[in-house]
């Protein structure tokens, strides 16, 4: 198993820092310290690290007059083409003049360090709000289209008076949830972080821009200048490497749109739950499916439909509709937290999603986030299975840990759950995205199993070597952490879900020393609840693990076996991983097969609607006496 393929061991955009090695971990604190001390040193305050991705760092602070700016710093460790992309991003900005785009103040270099200083936009970006939220009202997600339509017709207007540029569209090229950041005072979006931007090569109507006839037969215009975005947003040309054009931007605001109102964090699960069952108004329902779809002409006619009537839908009278509370399809225990959580999803089993045969279009494309996000997890898959893994994917953005079981059978789909939630104000929200997440799996028709562990990357031991030859060391006052929960003794031993029920995992490339399986198969017959996954590197190991014992009287007989199993840790040989999960008992919910849900819009008259609503409730009021 190469060492490229371990990197990409984790699905969420960014590994947590408690999952870096010490060495790591230390050298990023260091980095994060250093770019704080250079803002003070240029006269800001309150700096904070807001967000950090595969290129760089970005921190918000204060000038002395009290005005707020985003600072964006590129990793110093890049090659010095991409750290010079931060200056191009600076030059894109300044060719946009828009209310809905926070300004460029200045680039400039301090130190060697190129800095990029911008407006802050208030309020919290779109992803944040959908994570906390679950769906958005279909209201809101009309108003926030209006507000992506107009930035669009700026972006594809050739005649920018007063700016530097050569007068041609602009193509953001990363337009998704969390570069959107939205002020609820008044409902409105700001689009930040233009790192993808490029000029469009083509115009809103596929033909080639170009200042004169030279310019056209150059070889500038036979290769896209596109960069990539987020591959869970971004639409099939883009990401297939076509010429740059606005309709880039188009597919952008479609998959944020259609996330927004599904509550999910891709745009892959139009197929099995459109647009038009989502509750939204039938026309803007239908345009945005079109926008969705896999013909390009019916694309291109749904985009025209979006920039043309946006003004009109826009003003559409729209009243939030009380949603009614979404009750879970499979069990989802709630708790407060005693500590923070650093929620972290693996998941295996994911071969049998592929299509057979698929073709590896993307393998010559040589960008960190399209290995990062997307070729080590999802290329070769159908829509529908992008969108389930990128499901599971987002239910590690909640404080959860626990584990799923998802089997597909000719019959149906059977789901094992153990899902700990540990902030209950979230729960409404994450009730969305676990029936996304089944709604998805019933649209899935194939079989084969797949399995996930969620847990807290704050709990994961770290152990060094100085090399794969080496043994691993284990430092003795290291304990493998669980907690104790009395639970009534399950009379059917049958429904306990085995470590060992689906035999070895064939995505799984660490074989464990026979000390550890035997202490594993020990732990198996005691009842509990957990996971524990060995991620073998070659001068590094992670144990991530959750243990929940559910038999107090035999706790001592549990502690012993896992001080077994890290007493084995320096027999472990390879590099790899390995994993085992054990569900609490077999609470197997079974699900029929639906590859696409029914139609669902926005009423009429919604005005009418509400008064029948409060009609009925006062009735249903009136009606319930003491019981």
């Amino acid at each position: 198993m190469s060492q490229a393929t371990l990197q990409q061991f984790y699905i969420p955009e960014e590994q947590s820092i408690y999952l870096l090695s010490q060495d790591d971990a230390r050298k990023l604190k260091e980095w994060v310290a250093l770019c704080q001390d250079q803002l003070e040193q240029l006269g800001y305050r309150r700096i904070e690290l807001i967000g950090k991705g595969a290129y760089g760092f970005v921190f918000a602070g204060t000038t002395a007059t009290g005005s707020r700016y985003v600072f964006k710093f590129t990793r110093v460790t890049l090659p010095q083409h991409l750290q010079d992309r931060l200056e191009e991003e600076a030059f894109m900005l300044e060719q946009v003049d828009h209310p809905r785009v926070p300004r460029l103040i200045a680039y400039q270099r301090v130190r060697h360090q190129p800095i990029l200083v911008m407006e802050r936009a208030p309020g919290l970006n779109l992803e944040e709000v959908s994570l906390a939220r679950g769906r958005l009202s279909p209201r809101l997600v009309v108003r926030i289209a209006g507000q992506l339509a107009d930035i669009l017709r700026e972006l594809r207007r050739e005649d920018r008076p007063g700016r530097p540029g050569p007068g041609r569209p602009v193509v953001h090229g990363d337009i998704k949830p969390s570069n959107l950041v939205f002020d609820e005072r008044d409902e409105t979006v700001a689009l930040i972080d233009w790192g993808s931007s490029v000029f469009a090569q083509l115009d809103a109507r596929l033909q080639f821009v170009a200042a004169n006839v030279m310019e056209l037969m150059s070889d500038n215009l036979q290769q896209t200048n596109a960069r990539l975005g987020d591959v869970y947003f971004i639409g099939e040309d883009q990401l297939n490497g076509a010429l740059s054009s606005p309709r880039f931007d188009e597919q952008g605001v479609a998959g944020t749109l259609y996330a927004l109102a599904s509550a999910q964090s891709c745009r892959f699960g139009h197929r099995a739950l459109p647009a038009t069952s989502l509750g939204l108004p039938m026309e803007f329902a239908r345009m945005l499916d079109g926008m969705l779809d896999p013909d390009p002409a019916v694309r291109l006619k749904a985009g025209d439909h979006f920039i043309r009537e946006m003004p009109r839908l826009s003003r559409l009278v729209m009243v939030d509709l009380p949603m009614p509370r979404e009750a879970s399809q499979v069990p989802v225990w709630s708790r407060p937290a005693s500590r923070d959580i650093d929620t972290v999803v693996y998941s295996s089993r994911k071969a049998f999603l592929r299509e057979e045969g698929s073709k590896e279009t993307l393998n010559d494309v040589n960008d960190v986030q399209l290995d990062r996000y997307y070729r080590n997890f999802m290329q070769g898959m159908g829509e529908t299975e992008k969108a389930f893994l990128a499901a599971v994917s987002r239910l590690a953005k909640y404080p959860v840990v626990g584990g799923l079981a998802v089997r597909w059978e000719a019959d149906g789909v059977y789901i094992d759950s153990s899902l700990n939630l540990h902030d209950p104000k979230l729960k409404p929200a994450f009730i969305a995205a676990v029936n996304n997440m089944v709604t998805l799996a019933r649209a899935i028709h194939r079989q084969g199993i797949f399995k996930s562990c969620l847990f807290n990357a704050r709990d994961t031991l770290h152990l060094e070597r100085e090399g794969v030859d080496h043994p691993f060391v284990v430092d003795p006052r290291m304990r493998l952490a669980y907690e104790v929960n009395a639970m009534p003794e399950l009379e059917d031993r049958s429904r306990l879900h085995s470590y060992f029920e689906d035999g070895p995992d064939p995505e799984e490339f660490l074989v464990l020393p026979e000390a550890i399986i035997t202490s594993l198969e020990a732990l198996n017959d005691i009842h509990h609840t957990g996971m524990i996954i060995f991620e073998a590197l070659p001068s590094h190991l992670k144990i991530h693990h959750h243990y929940r014992l559910l038999d107090p009287s035999r706790e001592e007989e549990f502690r012993e076996r896992l001080e077994d199993i890290l007493d084995a840790v320096g027999l472990i040989e390879g590099l790899g991983v390995s994993g085992f999960m054990k569900m609490p008992y077999k609470d197997t919910r079974v699900f029929t097969h639906v590859a696409r849900q029914a139609e669902r819009y926005y009423p009429r008259d919604p005005r009418a609607a509400l008064a029948r609503l409060e009609r009925e409730t006062a009735g249903l009021g009136a009606t319930s006496g003491p019981g």
